[in-house]
């Protein structure tokens, strides 16, 4: 048992990039034990999910550095409308980084597009904090 939070805490890092993985079903055995109070759980899961997220982000603002770079997916031009695209309405959809499939994309996207990584974090931690919490909300209601 003594893996159990560093484990539950990388899940939830690798869960959050860009690599394959889940951390739900790990929170959900570890509240089903019931060695830990729920609120050490989803502090560990939330915060490791945070910080795959922030990677994720500096991923993006890194992958910046080759945009001129014939090989670059995205043209100047279209990356130039994309970044206004993202500064007037995009923001808001890191709200969705918890969401699967897209969620990663979105944290990667909002790295490439120099969205304030203040305001991404929070945003972020806003997202995963609350999924974890509605997760172990109704394991607690319905267990």
């Amino acid at each position: 048992m003594i893996w159990s939070l560093p484990g539950l805490f990388l899940l939830s890092f690798s869960a959050a990039t860009l690599l394959p993985g889940g951390s739900e079903a790990a929170l959900l055995l570890l509240a089903a034990k019931g060695t830990h109070a729920p609120l050490t759980l989803l502090v560990v899961a939330s915060t490791g999910n945070i910080l795959g997220s922030l990677v994720n982000y500096a991923l993006g603002r890194y992958a910046l550095r080759y945009q001129h770079m014939r090989w670059f997916p995205v043209s100047s031009k279209r990356l130039l409308q994309a970044q206004r695209w993202f500064s007037h309405w995009g923001k808001y959809s890191v709200l969705g980084a918890w969401l699967p499939l897209i969620g990663d994309p979105i944290t990667v996207a909002a790295g490439v597009m120099r969205m304030n990584w203040l305001f991404f974090l929070a945003l972020v931690t806003l997202s995963k904090t609350l999924r974890y919490a509605v997760l172990l909300g109704l394991f607690n209601a319905f267990a």
